[in-house]
């Protein structure tokens, strides 16, 4: 396996991009416009001047790695010699479904086709295609390049060829894989998800402030980020899809998001991405809490 096309060259399409790029892979990365390749180059580029600055890479592995990567904004020309496709578009099923019906009319029949997806059904996405048995979820964890963690999902129709392949892959990424099963959220997200939402409840529910509930969990659990602040690393837009994904699959209360959640997504407050979510990333008054106004 030698030719990996990236789909997607957002914030875990430019990390997976970089990743396997870094590892000698040949990557393909393909996005709808070269604005949004040309932002995810820009961002591997910096991720790299930083390697270089902590002496971990040297500007001959920079230039090597940002020569392995070719750019597409067609996925008819960016999948052709693909033996991998990792697909990391919004965490969206409709947008999802339909990507993997182009992938699958578009990749050789030998292709491997992955999803990046932290939520999504795997045995779902796979039923768009003609070839369930090669559809596979791999979700890695962000920032890309430095978390170890990859979630290696298997669907239903899954074979254990392909499971195996993207397993010893990941290892070959240096990373340390993990098989789960194709349930709502899989492991990761299935128990983050919940604590976050109750964390955003606690807020809601007037007992704690944005920085003492970070803080307790931080100092009194060993959490390295509290979880409003994860909350607005991960986005907020992008917790709230997972909470519905999995209220959907589950329907049980504990999944559903909570009020202030889906009011401050609603009035564009995302976290890191929009500059402003539990805390305020602004110039000038960056990592300050949110006024509480807003949550009133």
């Amino acid at each position: 396996m030698k030719n990996i096309t990236i789909i997607g060259a957002g914030t875990m399409g430019n990390g997976i991009a970089h990743t396997f790029a870094q590892s000698g892979f040949k990557v393909s990365l393909v996005d709808i416009s070269q604005e949004a390749i040309d932002r995810g180059l820009g961002t591997i580029s910096k991720n790299l001047d930083r390697m270089i600055a902590k002496e971990r890479i040297t500007e001959a592995d920079k230039k090597e790695t940002l020569d392995n990567i070719t750019s597409y904004t067609s996925i008819p020309d960016g999948v052709q010699k693909a033996d991998l496709i990792v697909e990391a578009a919004t965490e969206n099923l409709e947008l999802k479904l339909k990507i993997f019906k182009q992938l699958d009319e578009a990749a050789p029949a030998d292709c491997i086709l992955a999803t990046n997806t932290s939520s999504i059904s795997i045995t779902q996405i796979a039923a768009i295609t003609s070839r369930p048995d090669q559809v596979i979820g791999m979700h890695f964890m962000n920032p890309v390049p430095i978390m170890k963690l990859v979630e290696i999902i298997r669907g239903y129709s899954t074979s254990d060829e392909v499971t195996k392949t993207i397993m010893d892959l990941s290892v070959q990424l240096g990373k340390t894989p993990t098989e789960v099963n194709d349930y709502p959220g899989f492991v990761a997200n299935r128990i983050l998800m919940p604590m976050i939402n109750e964390a955003i409840e606690t807020l809601y529910n007037g007992v704690a402030g944005v920085e003492e509930i970070d803080t307790v969990m931080k100092l009194g659990m060993a959490h390295p980020m509290g979880p409003l602040q994860l909350a607005d690393f991960i986005g907020l837009d992008v917790c709230l899809s997972i909470l519905n994904v999995m209220y959907d699959g589950f329907k049980k209360d504990k999944y559903a998001p909570c009020p202030l959640l889906v009011n401050m997504v609603m009035a564009g407050k995302k976290g890191v991405k929009s500059g402003e979510g539990f805390y305020d990333y602004s110039v000038s008054r960056k990592a300050e809490k949110v006024s509480k106004s807003f949550i009133d």
